[in-house]
Order: C-alpha cells, then sequence, then structure tokens
C-alpha cells in the first residue's frame, strides 16, 4: 500500500504516543525526576505499563530471562519458525533523565503494529524494550541487547551494584531465575533485520532543519582511564619554577585534545572526569585522575587519534618532570548499518516528503549490540535545542507523526518485497 501523506491519522498516533511518554515518566525511583535503572522495581512497573500498550495493539507481551519486555505480533501463518521483523530501544535511563531517550523508539513501535489494524503480515513483528542499556546500576552498557544477541558473558552476573547487590541477585529479586540467562538468546535464523528509532540527542538536524535522519555508521569508541604523577607542596612555599603540577600539565594536555579534535574531521575527543589529589586549596596537586573518551566512524583514525593523543601527555608530563600511564583503556568498534535496511528506510522517509540525511551516531545504541545478530538499521528524530539526557529532552509532535508514517512504510516495504498487498490504514 502507499503510506498516505498528510492523513490524520499520523498526527493523531503521534500525539498518543507522546501522552504515553508522559506516562511512562511517572515510572520512576524517585519524585522528584526521572530515574529507571535495570530490574527495579520502576522498571517492572514500566514493564507492566507497556505490556498493556503492547496487549491493546493484539501483540501478546513477555519478560524474558534478563527483564526485556518483548511484543509478539504473529505472521499471517501461525508458526514457530516464521521470519521475523525487530524494532526496539531501551526502557532504562540515566538519573535525572528525559523521556524520550530509548522509550520514545519503543512506543512508536508500538504505533507501528497498532496501524496494521489487525492485518498480518508474512513475517512476525517484535518490539523489543530492552531492559537495560545506559549502563548505570552495573557500570556496564546494553546488557538486554547482549542478552539476545548473544554477547552476554556469565561473569557478568557476579558484578555488585553499590548497595552490594549483584546481578544475579537483583535478577531473583525481579522474580526470573538467573541461571536461565542463555534462555534470551535469539537465534538468528529468520530474523530479516532490526530497525531502533531514537532521538538523535545532538543538534544536527534541528541545524540542518531536517525532522528525520538515517544512520550510516554507529562511530567507533574509546575510553581510557589516566594518571598524571607530580607531587604535592605548600601552596605558599614551593617557589612555580621548581613545582612538580600534575593538575597544570593534565590542563594543558586537555587544551591539547580539543585542539586535536577540532582538526581532525569527525573526531569526538573529551575528557569529561577529573579527580584531583589530594584536592586541598593550599597544597600543589601531586596526582590526577582523568578519563579519555575518543569516538570516530573509522576505527583507524580514532586508534590513530588516541595514540596521537597519548603521546602528547608523554611529552607534556616530560617536560614538566612528571609521570603518565594509563590506568585502564576499552575499545568498541564502529558500526555500519545494513545498506540494504538504509536504502528501504530512505525511500519510506522520501515518500513522507521530506529528505531524511544520512548521519553518524555519535552515541551508542542498542543497534550497535544487535548488528552482530542481524541486519540493523537506525531512524533519528530532531532533538530541539540538542538536549538529551536531561529534563530539558524534547521532540516535535510533527517530527513523530512522520516517524511513525516512515516506519510504517518501511515496514509494509518489507512485507512488499514478498509480493503481498496491503490497504492504506483508515480512521
Amino acid at each position: 500500500m502507499d503510506v498516505l501523506s498528510n492523513h490524520p491519522i499520523w498526527s493523531q498516533s503521534a500525539a498518543r504516543v507522546l501522552a504515553r511518554c508522559d506516562q511512562l515518566a511517572k515510572c520512576s525511583e524517585s519524585p522528584a525526576n526521572l530515574t529507571r535503572t535495570f530490574l527495579s522495581p520502576a522498571m517492572a512497573q514500566a514493564n507492566e505499563m507497556v505490556a498493556n500498550w503492547m496487549s491493546e495493539a493484539t501483540m501478546t507481551p513477555r519478560v524474558d530471562e534478563l527483564g526485556n519486555l518483548i511484543g509478539h505480533y504473529g505472521a499471517r501463518e501461525k508458526s514457530p519458525t516464521a521470519p521475523k521483523l525487530l524494532f526496539g530501544s531501551h526502557l532504562d535511563t540515566v538519573p535525572n533523565a528525559g523521556k524520550y531517550d530509548g522509550m520514545l523508539g519503543v512506543l512508536l513501535a508500538i504505533e507501528v503494529v497498532s496501524l496494521l489494524q489487525g492485518q498480518h503480515l508474512p513475517f512476525a513483528v517484535e518490539v523489543i524494550g530492552f531492559s537495560e542499556e545506559e549502563g548505570v546500576r552495573y557500570k556496564t552498557p546494553y546488557l538486554g541487547s547482549r542478552a539476545i544477541a548473544g554477547t552476554f558473558d556469565s561473569y557478568l552476573l557476579g558484578l555488585l551494584d553499590s548497595n552490594g547487590i549483584s546481578m544475579s541477585q537483583a535478577l531473583h529479586q525481579f522474580g526470573l531465575p538467573p541461571e536461565a540467562w542463555q534462555n534470551a538468546r535469539y537465534d538468528s535464523a529468520g530474523i530479516i533485520g532490526y530497525l531502533e528509532a531514537h532521538i538523535e540527542q545532538g543538534p544536527l538536524l534541528e541545524a540542518l532543519d531536517a525532522p528525520l535522519g538515517i544512520v550510516t555508521d554507529i562511530v567507533g569508541q574509546s575510553r581510557l582511564q589516566l594518571r598524571f604523577m607530580g607531587q604535592s607542596g605548600h601552596a605558599g612555599t614551593l617557589p612555580m619554577q621548581w613545582r612538580r603540577d600534575a593538575l597544570v600539565a593534565t590542563s594543558e594536555w586537555i587544551l591539547a585534545v580539543e585542539s586535536f579534535g577540532n582538526v581532525t574531521d569527525g573526531l569526538m575527543a573529551t575528557v569529561g572526569t577529573i579527580n584531583v589529589g589530594p584536592n586541598t586549596s593550599n597544597v600543589v596537586p601531586g596526582e590526577t585522575i582523568c578519563s579519555l573518551d575518543v569516538r570516530h566512524a573509522n576505527d583507524a583514525v580514532r586508534e590513530t587519534a588516541v595514540d596521537g593523543l597519548l603521546a602528547m601527555a608523554s611529552r607534556i608530563a616530560a617536560q614538566r618532570g612528571i609521570g603518565f600511564e594509563v590506568l585502564a583503556r576499552s575499545n568498541q568498534n564502529a558500526v555500519p548499518m545494513d545498506s540494504r535496511l538504509r536504502s528501504l528506510l530512505q525511500r519510506a522517509c522520501d515518500k513522507t516528503g521530506v529528505h531524511a540525511p544520512e548521519m553518524v551516531s555519535g552515541a551508542g545504541h542498542d543497534a550497535a549490540v544487535m548488528a552482530t545478530l542481524c541486519p540493523c538499521a537506525m531512524l533519528f528524530l530532531r532533538t530541539p535545542g540538542g538536549a538529551s539526557h536531561c529534563p530539558e529532552e524534547a521532540v516535535l509532535v510533527d517530527d513523530v507523526a512522520l516517524a511513525l508514517e516512515a516506519m510504517h512504510s518501511f515496514l509494509l516495504s518489507i512485507a512488499r518485497e514478498t509480493g503481498e498487498h496491503f490497504e492504506s490504514p483508515t480512521l
């Protein structure tokens, strides 16, 4: 079928999605803000609420062994081996979060299924609300999608949260048997692909006056913890020329990080944390421990940048007579989105009458993990003001309507590849 651009069904559906975002934001661990972490009572409340909406869309909801909420909309021919198309995003949040990061993608997908109005396709559709993406409770992200994609590891069950509760204990308290975690894994056979709709979390689409964007790649990331080791001394008696100030050396290097990022196309380089020792106003800092976050869509560019920034740190430290070392380093490679699904998504966006520019995602997403399981695509929605991970997070109702229209067209374009024909949605 052809999507009916400007049909009032899209704006009505968009209003319903945003109203549900408001309702879902009330499922929080704090009455003062939105905070919803992995396996918390607030997550159980959210799962129940979203499961009810899945049921209203004639889906069959279930919670898997890692707390992921999954809504199943069966294929026309009832068969456990029927191929399936996946939609999803995450239902957990950062502390003091906005109400659209992650959960908007889940609610958009449920609405798209609802718009099928009971028509079943040659394949099943599943909407996944991942239980953990942000990495807040156990300092490890993507737990939900890792379980489904088959990259979860048993050692993770032993991780402790800030209250000393292991993940295994938390699963048990949530009503899930920890020993059954492997049952959450999907078999890649028969999975057509995965589409994740998500707010951009940045200002680029707004700057381009574009309501939607199509992700080409999710950037690779290098995360490091570094230490500069100088010598503490009395702030009033240690002459300036004799100082081995670790904080001054760190500051000089941070400015070099900024300069390097500004001259390297597409590179994001950030020092987000600094711990200063002894952190006293009348003592020359003797030590700093800081972070380095480097991102780029090209892994070779990212790795070269990290090597260059570490060389700069060593040189600055040596010039100032202080020590430097790398305490920890982790890397995550860039993940390209599937070219075929991207093409289908681009055509679906074109049918809405708006241009959806291609763009790189500078943030990590569940799609990066799901790409180890099946072909993936991502649709970004404009984020007014570029704010995210904060209460100021926002979306526009017209953009939500366009996203629904594009996602619905994407879904039916895959069905059309089987030679099927479907009627347009009606009010």
